[in-house]
């Protein structure tokens, strides 16, 4: 009987999450990943040419949804184009790939989270600038640049074969958004870390191949979306079930896809980034990587949930429900440290699975904000990989703001809702 209510919970969770989130999540996520391709290049000179207003470019980069624009800012930083406080800004304003489900699921509270952490990301950015964090962070970055350049490039072909090959350029033709091949940050972002799946794996095979079937299936999913927006009942259609067929489909297809693409915290590298700016077919495969990473991880928050309230009712699912709401009216405040606290995880699963939290109920607004602010998305790995010591400042600042508007914010929304 146990197992029984597991299975359907597993099956209800896989059709929710993909007719629910997924297939708006891939329609978004298309439209931004070809804007992006047109944009993304252009968007990154003009930061460098922004000097007085970097941190407010940098925070409107950081809440484009996803991780490509805060990522691109990155290398920057270490080049003196720009400032650390516009990293910090970047970093406070992105909410990585958590953003595509807030936005597809609840659009009004997306604009409101975007609102606040813009002018939070702004006001944070030009404080930080007013100190001397910056300036030390880039003189101990171009003392290791300096031992780095010195290392001979005898793997530059090699390193670059991937991107030459997608790109349709040699390795001496690449261009780079953000920084030169050969730079120091290009020997540690393209040849000392991993960036992308070799063409000769299976997994590379599969993804760059089965797309275009990924694609129909959000592309039929996101009519029974429209439809399930308008309280049609999808399993009572001309075909018994065909809700339910079409989500298990669905989501356990995000789940191979995400499999084979090797994605399982982080879901953008650099590397990636670049690629899709250089390619529009590489763009909509990507689109498709991104679109199963947030799938599955949204199916995982989904199949959680559920199985803790059946299990906190002791298999009666809907004492464990009854008990979830009373726990969840007397630990507000404590949801504001928690979702501050996830948000220094790099990468974006676990936040996909806070906001996915947040979606059904059982998060305040306060926690999902400091969420939005304390977390980093992709973004924090790059620069990471570039200095450490540059990426521990710009958590300390995401994290202290993030306590401080989460706090202010679960206050007033006690006081006045």
């Amino acid at each position: 009987m146990l197992l029984k209510e597991i299975l359907r919970l597993i099956i209800w969770s896989a059709e929710n999450a993909f007719i629910q989130v997924t297939v708006f999540v891939g329609a978004v996520l298309m439209l931004f990943g070809y804007v992006n391709f047109r944009l993304s290049g252009r968007l990154v000179e003009a930061i460098g040419n922004s000097k007085k207003t970097q941190p407010i470019v940098g925070s409107l980069l950081g809440l484009t949804p996803g991780c490509g624009g805060a990522i691109f800012v990155m290398p920057l930083f270490p080049q003196g184009v720009v400032s650390f406080g516009t990293i910090v800004a970047t970093l406070i304003a992105t909410m990585g790939d958590s953003a595509f489900v807030l936005m597809s699921v609840m659009p009004f509270h997306y604009l409101l989270v975007s609102i606040f952490s813009f002018i939070v990301a702004i006001i944070v950015g030009y404080l930080v600038d007013q100190t001397t964090i910056g300036e030390q962070l880039l003189e101990n970055i171009n003392l290791k640049q300096k031992q780095r350049q010195e290392e001979h490039l005898s793997k530059k072909e090699e390193d670059h074969l991937l991107q030459a090959y997608e790109s349709g350029r040699t390795a001496d033709s690449l261009k780079h958004i953000g920084h030169r091949e050969g730079d120091a940050i290009d020997l540690i972002l393209h040849h000392s870390i991993k960036g992308h799946q070799a063409k000769d794996t299976l997994g590379y095979k599969i993804t760059h191949t089965a797309y275009p079937i990924y694609w129909l299936i959000i592309s039929v999913g996101l009519i029974f979306g429209i439809l399930d927006l308008f309280q049609v009942d999808l399993n009572n259609l001309f075909i018994p079930n065909l809700g339910t067929i079409l989500g298990v489909i669905g989501t356990f297809s995000s789940v191979f896809m995400m499999i084979m693409s090797n994605k399982f915290i982080q879901d953008d590298t650099h590397e990636e980034a670049e690629l899709k700016a250089m390619s529009l077919k590489e763009t909509i495969i990507h689109n498709a990587q991104e679109t199963a990473f947030v799938a599955t991880w949204v199916f995982v928050a989904y199949l959680v949930y559920e199985l803790f309230v059946l299990g906190l009712g002791g298999g009666v699912y809907a004492l464990g429900e009854t008990k979830i709401t009373s726990f969840l009216s007397q630990t507000g405040f404590m949801a504001v440290i928690i979702g501050t606290l996830i948000g220094i995880i790099p990468g974006c699963g676990p936040q996909i699975i806070f906001v996915s939290l947040y979606t059904k109920g059982l998060i305040p607004f306060a926690a999902l904000l400091a969420n939005a602010v304390s977390q980093d998305g992709d973004a924090l790995f790059p620069l990471l990989a570039i200095d450490k010591r540059a990426s521990l400042w710009a958590t300390v600042f995401n994290t202290m703001a993030a306590f401080v508007v989460g706090i202010f914010a679960y206050f007033v929304e006690l006081k006045f809702f």
